[in-house]
């Protein structure tokens, strides 16, 4: 069975976090201190109430008149111009905050990433507690992992046990993170699954495959190899 990393083992655990009436400056220096971009907003009992980024912060400076007067003053949505005007985390913080929960995998969570456009997510539990957090760097580290391993999960749990193959009918061939696989099996049908299965194996950057088959089952359904 494949064993997909998850938030909980990548997620880092000691979270630099404000209060909802942590000061703005206060913000500006936790962030600066801890070279992060974004630090959750947290009630006292733990709840993850919001976010605050650069990017909240930024439309206090953006919304300053240029001293020159070179650029216009942005025109903001009357929501943002709150937020110029906030003083306190509650009052510059995106909310509803977009979280994480520690069981996922990281196929789901670099995708809310991809959609949300964060670098970042809070990671909570049932009750929205603040657990951890996970970035894009730590989902990242999947492709760390060695082409070895990779290999290893992908004969042993994928070929072997999930699909039953035998270690003659296909191998897998993993260099930087590039899996190539050769070989033959009985149906042509069960190439794009094996294609499939690989791609999602934590860790592989590409599958090329040159495998053949004994016995087309597709009805012309796939294109000639």
């Amino acid at each position: 069975m494949l064993q997909h990393r998850t938030v909980d083992e990548l997620m880092t655990r000691n979270v630099v976090q404000v209060r909802p009436d942590t000061p703005f400056k206060e913000i500006v220096k936790e962030l600066a201190e801890n070279d992060v971009t974004a630090v959750p907003v947290v009630a006292r009992d733990g709840r993850v109430i919001g976010v605050v980024s650069e990017a909240d912060l930024m439309r206090k400076s953006a919304d300053q008149p240029d001293p020159f007067g070179r650029v216009p003053v942005p025109n903001l949505e009357e929501w943002e111009r709150a937020k110029a005007e906030g003083a306190r985390a509650e009052e510059l913080m995106s909310a509803p905050p977009v979280c994480a929960r520690p069981e996922w995998n990281v196929v789901e969570t670099a995708r809310l990433m991809t959609v949300q456009g964060v670098k970042r997510l809070p990671v909570v539990d049932e009750a929205d507690r603040l657990l951890g957090i996970i970035s894009r760097a730590d989902i990242l580290r999947v492709f760390l992992r060695d082409d070895s391993a990779i290999r290893d999960e992908i004969h042993r749990d994928l070929l072997r046990r999930t699909l039953g193959l035998a270690p003659s009918e296909v191998i897998a061939d993993v260099k930087d993170g590039q899996v190539t696989l050769t070989g033959s099996v009985e149906a042509r049908s069960l190439i794009p699954v094996i294609e499939r299965l690989c791609r999602s194996v934590d860790g592989v950057v590409a599958v090329h495959q040159r495998l053949t088959y004994a016995n087309d089952d597709t009805g012309g359904r796939f294109p000639a190899p």
